[in-house]
C-alpha cells in the first residue's frame, strides 16, 4: 500500500496547527500531531469535501515528516513567473531574521516569492551554485548540478535589480553599492532543513552576476567510509591521520570536494581526545568540537595571522583552509615540525604538483622533506544512473585513450525517470595519494623533478587516469568524465 504526499495545504498551516495531508489508496488521510487541536478536524474535512480517516503520531516524528514531505515537494514553493512593480522595492529594503524559513514564508512580494523558490528547488535538486546573470536582452538563472550549469530560468532583463537587491538584502550586504564586489552569507531553513548559502556579487557591463554556493550543513556530517577513497589512497590517507605531527594536503581545482574530504578528516580526528582548530575562507560548515576561524583580510586577519595566533591556543590539529603564498606555507611547515597535524589544501592538478607548488612558494627542500606526509589529489565524476545506463563498445579513438583493446566494453548514459533523463546519479570521488616514505623524502630534499618523483609514488598505486579508466570498465562512470579529468599531453588524452 502506497502513500503519496500532497502539499494541498499549505506549509505555514500543516505546521501551525500539526495536520498533515496525504492520499492512502485514494483515501484522504490526515495524520495529526499528539497534542494538536483536535477542532481542525472539523475544518479540514469541510476543505476535502470527502470522508477522511486520522492518526496521531508522536511530535518528534510529526517533525520528521512534515520536513521530509514539504522540502521534496515542488509545490510546497511558490516558484512562478512575477511581475515587478514599483513598490516592492520598499518590501526587499526590510530587514530579515537570521534564519528564515523559505516553506513558511506567507510575504506576497513577488521577488521574494522567486528567490525562495528559486532556492528552495536547487536545495531540493542537491544544485551546488546558482548563477543569476544580467544581460542586456534577459536575466539568466543558471544551476550546477554534477558539476554541470544548465539554464532554468530566463526573465525580462528589468526583473534584475529587483531580485539582486533582495539577495543582497537577505545577505546584509550594501544594496547601494553596485561598483564594487562584496561577499555575505544566508541563514535558511526548507522544512527544518538548515542551509546555508554563500553569495558573491561582481559588478558586469549588463549588472551586478550574483553567484549562491548552497551549503547543506547535512555534508558536514560526512564520515570517512562515506567518501569513496578506495584502496591506497584510503589507505594513505588514514596512516597519515594518525601521525602526531605533519602536513596532510588535499589537492585539486575549485569545486573538487577538497573542503569535503578535510571534514571527514576532521571528523575522524574529533575524538574529544584533540583541541582541533581551523582558519578558514569562509567558515563552511559549523561542526562541534571544533574551533573555527574565519579570516577577514580587512582587518588583517588572513591566513598566515590566523595560523600564527591559533598556534597560541594549544592546538593538536590545526587545519588551514589554503595555503596560498609563501607566509601561511612556512608558518604550516614550522607548525608540523613543531609537534601539530596540519590539514589544509593547494591548488595543484595532481598529488606531484603540490611538492612543486611549495617549491614554487620557496619552501626549502629540506623543510618539505620532513614535514609533508601524505598528498592526496582528488576530483569528482558523474556517477551513472544504474537504471539506464548501456553497455557499448570502444571504437579505435576511445580505446587508445582508455589504453584498451578496440571493443572493449564501456557505458554510456542513456537517460531515464529516475534520474530525470539525465543519465547520471549523483558524483563518485576519483583520488590519488602519495605517502611520502623516505625514498621520496630524499628525492625532495635532492630537487628530484616531478617526472622522477612520480615514477617512484605511483609505482604501485593509481594514479587520477588509471583510477578514472577503471571506473569506466567498472561501468561507474563514463569515458567522456574520465577524460575530462585525465592530463592532457601533446593534445592527446593519456589515461596511462
Amino acid at each position: 500500500m502506497t502513500i503519496m504526499a500532497v502539499a494541498d495545504i499549505p506549509y505555514a498551516f500543516a505546521r501551525r496547527h500539526g495536520v498533515l495531508l496525504s492520499y492512502d489508496s485514494d483515501a484522504p488521510k490526515v495524520t495529526l500531531r499528539d497534542g494538536a487541536d483536535p477542532a481542525i478536524l472539523i475544518d479540514l474535512r469541510r476543505y476535502i469535501g470527502r470522508e477522511m480517516r486520522a492518526v496521531r503520531i508522536e511530535p518528534s516524528a510529526f517533525d520528521a515528516l512534515l520536513a521530509e514531505r514539504y522540502a521534496m515537494d515542488s509545490s510546497a514553493v511558490m516558484a512562478g513567473a512575477i511581475a515587478v512593480g514599483e513598490d516592492s522595492l520598499d518590501i526587499l529594503a526590510s530587514d530579515l531574521p537570521t534564519a528564515e524559513d523559505l516553506l513558511g514564508s506567507a510575504d506576497d512580494a513577488p521577488a521574494i516569492r522567486l528567490i525562495n523558490g528559486i532556492i528552495a528547488d536547487a536545495a531540493r535538486q542537491g544544485v551546488s551554485d546558482i548563477h543569476i546573470e544580467p544581460y542586456e536582452s534577459a536575466l539568466v538563472v543558471r544551476m550546477r548540478i554534477d558539476g554541470v550549469l544548465s539554464e532554468v530560468l530566463r526573465m525580462p532583463p528589468h526583473v534584475a535589480p529587483v531580485l539582486v537587491s533582495r539577495i543582497k538584502v537577505m545577505a546584509r550586504l550594501d544594496i547601494a553599492e553596485r561598483r564594487v564586489p562584496q561577499d555575505g552569507r544566508i541563514s535558511l531553513t526548507l522544512g527544518g532543513r538548515m542551509i546555508d548559502a554563500r553569495v558573491s556579487t561582481l559588478p558586469a557591463r549588463g549588472g551586478e552576476r550574483v553567484v549562491l554556493r548552497l551549503l547543506d550543513s547535512e555534508n558536514a556530517g560526512i564520515s570517512f567510509d562515506e567518501l569513496g577513497l578506495t584502496g591506497d589512497a584510503d589507505t594513505v590517507l588514514r596512516a597519515a591521520l594518525a601521525q602526531p605531527n605533519g602536513i596532510i594536503l588535499v589537492t585539486g581545482p575549485t569545486g573538487s570536494g577538497k573542503t569535503t574530504t578535510l571534514y571527514a578528516a576532521l571528523k575522524t580526528l574529533n575524538d574529544g581526545s584533540r583541541n582541533i582548530l581551523t582558519v578558514e575562507d569562509p567558515v563552511e560548515y559549523a561542526v562541534d568540537g571544533v574551533g573555527q576561524t574565519q579570516v577577514n583580510p580587512k582587518v588583517g586577519l588572513t591566513f598566515a595571522a590566523g595560523l600564527r595566533a591559533i598556534l597560541r591556543q594549544d592546538p593538536d590539529v590545526v587545519l588551514v583552509g589554503e595555503i596560498r603564498d609563501r607566509e601561511t606555507a612556512d608558518i604550516a611547515v614550522q607548525a608540523s615540525l613543531t609537534g601539530h597535524l596540519v590539514l589544509s589544501t593547494v591548488h595543484t592538478n595532481d598529488a606531484i604538483g603540490a611538492i612543486t607548488r611549495l617549491r614554487d612558494m620557496k619552501v626549502e627542500p629540506f623543510l618539505i622533506a620532513s614535514s609533508l606526509r601524505a598528498v592526496v589529489a582528488q576530483r569528482l565524476v558523474r556517477r551513472l544512473c544504474p537504471d539506464c545506463r548501456e553497455a557499448v563498445p570502444a571504437d579505435a579513438a576511445l580505446a587508445r585513450a582508455l589504453g584498451v583493446a578496440a571493443g572493449t566494453t564501456t557505458w554510456r548514459a542513456a537517460g531515464c525517470t529516475a534520474c530525470k533523463g539525465s543519465g547520471y546519479d549523483g558524483r563518485i570521488g576519483v583520488f590519488e595519494a602519495i605517502r611520502i616514505d623516505d625514498v621520496l623524502r630524499a628525492m625532495i630534499n635532492d630537487g628530484a623533478d616531478e617526472a622522477a618523483i612520480a615514477a617512484h609514488a605511483f609505482a604501485a598505486t593509481p594514479t587520477l587516469g588509471e583510477r578514472s579508466r577503471a571506473m569506466v570498465l567498472a561501468g561507474e562512470t563514463t569515458a567522456e568524465e574520465a577524460i575530462r579529468i585525465a592530463r592532457h599531453d601533446d593534445a592527446e588524452v593519456n589515461l596511462g
